[in-house]
C-alpha cells in the first residue's frame, strides 16, 4: 500500500500531537518494510527536513519519504492546506490511505481511505478557552471530517466514547490506539552528570513539584499555583517548576495573577519550553509530578513520570484513571486544599513515593509506541484491502 501520513506538526515544539505523529512513525518504520510511506509537511527549509528524517531514522529507508508540499503548492496555512495543497498533491500523486488529525482534506477521491487522530474534543465542552476563530473551525470541520474519515483513531477509550456520544458515531467506526511515553524514556537514561548540567543551567531546587505540558486554561495550574502555595506553608523549602511555553496564544494569564496575589514570585521557577533531550533529567530531580487538568484526551506526561521514576499526583479524571490505574495519588480537580494536602502526604511519607514509584514503572509497561504503531499497522492493513 501507498500510506500518506500528515506529518506537519513534527518539529514544531507541539508537545501532545507532535509527539503521537513522530513516535507513530519512528515505530513503523522499524516494523514495516513493505508499505510506502509519503510522510507530508508544510516545512520547507531542507535542513529541518533532513534533522526530522535522521529523528525518525529513516535516513537510509526506501519505503519512507518526506514530502515538503509548500515547494510545489505554496498555500501553508490550515485552510490553504485542506483545501488546495493538499487535495491538490493526493490527486496528482494518489495514495491508498492517508492518515491525518481533526480535519481532513477536501476534494480527495473516495478511493483514498481517509483516517483522522483526534486527541480530544475538549473544545466542546470548555468553549471559553478557545479562540472565536478556531472555535468556530473546529465546530465547523470536526462533523464534516468524522463524516468524510473512513476510519477514525481516538488515542483513549475515554475519548472514543466522547466522541461516539457527541458526534453519534457508529462505534464500529471508531477505535483507539494509546499513547505512551518515549521508547528511550528511562530513568537510567540520564547520567548524574547530567542532572547537575540541567540544575544548573535552569537553576533548579533540591526540592520541587514539577508541571510539564501546555499552559492553558483547562491544564488548571492556577489550582496548582495556590495549592503549592498552600502546602509551601509547611514546605518552605519546595518549589515549583512549570515547563512549557508562556508565548503559546492561549496561555493561561490566570497563573501569573495567583504567583503575584500569593507573592510567590520567588518560589515558581518558569522555564518555558524544554527540549525533548532535556525532558527526562527535569523529571529525575523533581520529587513528584503534578498534572492537574480539568480535562485531556490522554496525559503522556504521566506516563513519562512514571517510566523516569518519578511519583504522580493528577486530577482525579476518567483519562487519568484509565492511563495512570492504581499508580498515582488522585485529587479533586477542583480543589486546592485536596490538592495542597496530597502534596503535603506525598513530600513527607518517602514510603508513599516508593511505592507509587514501584507501581507506576509497572503501569508505564503497559503502554509502548511499537504496539501502537503495529495496531496501527493493522488498521491500516484492514482498511486497505475494503
Amino acid at each position: 500500500m501507498r500510506i500518506g501520513i500528515d506529518i506537519r506538526n513534527i518539529g514544531k515544539k507541539r508537545t501532545g500531537d507532535e509527539a503521537v505523529f513522530f513516535n507513530l512513525v519512528k515505530n513503523l518504520a522499524v516494523i514495516d518494510n513493505e508499505n510506502e510511506y509519503r510522510l507530508l509537511t508544510d516545512i520547507r527549509d531542507s535542513a529541518t527536513i533532513l534533522k526530522i528524517k535522521k529523528n525518525l531514522a529513516i535516513d537510509d529507508r526506501t519505503n519512507f519519504e518526506i514530502v515538503s508540499l509548500t515547494a510545489f503548492f505554496p498555500l501553508r496555512n490550515k485552510f490553504g492546506w485542506n483545501i488546495w495543497t493538499l487535495p491538490k498533491y493526493l490527486r496528482e500523486n494518489p495514495v491508498d490511505i492517508f492518515h491525518t488529525q481533526y480535519v481532513t482534506p477536501f476534494f480527495v477521491p473516495k478511493k483514498t481511505k481517509i483516517i483522522t487522530t483526534i486527541h480530544d474534543i475538549s473544545f466542546n465542552f470548555f468553549p471559553q478557552f478557545i479562540k472565536i476563530a478556531d472555535l468556530l473551525f473546529l465546530k465547523i470541520l470536526i462533523p464534516i471530517s468524522l463524516r468524510r474519515a473512513d476510519k477514525i483513531i481516538a488515542v483513549s477509550k475515554f475519548t472514543r466514547d466522547e466522541i461516539i456520544e457527541y458526534y453519534t458515531i457508529r462505534p464500529e467506526k471508531i477505535d483507539w490506539v494509546y499513547n505512551a511515553a518515549r521508547d528511550d524514556f528511562s530513568e537510567k537514561a540520564v547520567l548524574p552528570r547530567q542532572l547537575e548540567e540541567i540544575r544548573k543551567k535552569y537553576e533548579l531546587p533540591e526540592r520541587f513539584i514539577f508541571y510539564i505540558g501546555t499552559m492553558q486554561p483547562r491544564k488548571n495550574l492556577p489550582c496548582l499555583v495556590e495549592a503549592y502555595g498552600k502546602a509551601n506553608q509547611k514546605l518552605p523549602d519546595l518549589k515549583l517548576v512549570l515547563a512549557g511555553s508562556r508565548g503559546a496564544y492561549n496561555f493561561d494569564k490566570e497563573i501569573g495573577k495567583r504567583v503575584h496575589k500569593l507573592s510567590l514570585s520567588e518560589n515558581v521557577i518558569f522555564t518555558d519550553y524544554i527540549s525533548e533531550d532535556e525532558k527526562l533529567a527535569f523529571f529525575k530531580l523533581a520529587m513528584v509530578f503534578c498534572f492537574p487538568s480539568f480535562y485531556e484526551g490522554f496525559g503522556i506526561p504521566i506516563l513519562e513520570a512514571m517510566r523516569a521514576g518519578t511519583p504522580v499526583i493528577a486530577s482525579d479524571i476518567a483519562v487519568h484513571r484509565e492511563v495512570a490505574g492504581a499508580a498515582a495519588l488522585f485529587f479533586a480537580g477542583n480543589s486546592s486544599d485536596d490538592l495542597a494536602e496530597k502534596i503535603y502526604q506525598f513530600c513527607t511519607d518517602e514510603n508513599l513515593r516508593a511505592t507509587l514509584r514501584e507501581k507506576g514503572a509497572l503501569q508505564a509497561e503497559k503502554f509502548s509506541w511499537r504496539s501502537s504503531a503495529e495496531k496501527m499497522l493493522d488498521i491500516y492493513a484492514k482498511l486497505g484491502h475494503t
